[in-house]
């Protein structure tokens, strides 16, 4: 059964008109049961990841300022989310929802998260909406519970996962991937493994070709024991906040073609969903939906 991190907390109040759209982490499930994808069951409430888990990607400095809420101002604004005990409490549940997730992708092949892909966390500081490094954390807790050794982290967001490259920068056992806009936030991007930049403006054709020539050859090459995959929606034509110009189908073809090659190779794969910003709704739940709708058809 393909099973799902989802947390009320998701959902985390915002002042008005606040650019990031939260209302997408309690539109999502609402969808997927509505049209029936999925049922209740195929939901699990996560708990909080353990601070020793978090330790193992992020400074004891960092998360200390981070939950007893002293993070000076400048630092509160990069990552772009007033900060709050609430906010604190769902980053940390975010996480222990990609943890608990990777066990169910060890049983089943696949699990999902409803949010993370908080990629933009670097070791000693949150920006850009996250906080937290969600895959980074249970990357560090699938080693250290000797369930991989090997781990490929497929970062296919629009934007750099800068967070991922900088907190795995001299770690050989974890091989970070993105491939994201050219001409996108971070401007200053870190050195993952392997970047793809794409221009500015490509279509699905150019975006696909790029994507199905580069990840075969790639896992061949790293043979992971597990990957993350990292499927956000805003590489969409429609984003506000992204420069490619794919469609909605285009990006289900790519999440179809990694989750087929996933699951060809027998690879465990937990997804968390990233970023999304189109400025109709629909449009980003839409593009998710088509996420948990192939890892249905695919894997169950």
């Amino acid at each position: 059964m393909l099973k799902i991190a989802f947390h009320p907390i998701y959902k985390h109040s915002l002042p008005e008109r606040h650019r990031f759209p939260m209302e997408k982490y309690e539109l999502l499930p609402k969808q997927l049961l509505h049209e029936g994808t999925c049922e209740e069951q195929h939901f699990f409430e996560p708990k909080s990841a353990s601070i020793e888990d978090i330790l193992a990607v992020h400074t004891k400095e960092y998360v200390e300022n981070l939950t007893n809420l002293t993070l000076d101002k400048r630092a509160i604004r990069k990552t772009g989310f007033p900060l709050s005990q609430e906010l604190v409490d769902r980053e940390i549940i975010i996480a222990g929802g990609t943890i608990e997730g990777c066990q169910y992708a060890l049983e089943n092949g696949i699990a999902m998260n409803i949010a993370g892909g908080t990629h933009h966390a670097y070791s000693d500081h949150g920006e850009a909406f996250c906080l937290l490094h969600d895959q980074a954390t249970a990357s560090r807790y699938l080693q250290k519970k000797k369930l991989a050794e090997k781990i490929l982290i497929i970062d296919l967001d629009v934007h750099q996962g800068n967070g991922t490259a900088e907190i795995f920068q001299n770690d050989d056992s974890i091989f970070t991937f993105s491939m994201h806009g050219k001409g996108n936030y971070p401007f200053r991007k870190e050195v993952s493994d392997l970047d793809i930049e794409v221009p500015d403006g490509s279509k699905d054709e150019y975006y696909l070709k790029t994507l199905k020539e580069t990840l075969p050859d790639l896992i061949e090459k790293v043979q992971p024991d597990f990957i993350f995959y990292l499927c956000g929606v805003d590489i969409l034509e429609t984003d506000k906040l992204g420069r490619l110009s794919c469609s909605v189908e285009g990006c289900k073809e790519r999440d179809r073609f990694v989750l087929q090659t996933c699951h060809d190779l027998n690879i465990p794969v937990q997804c968390s969903m990233g970023g999304g910003y189109s400025p109709e709704i629909k449009i980003i739940i839409e593009a998710h939906a088509n996420t948990y709708r192939l890892a249905q058809n695919i894997y169950f």
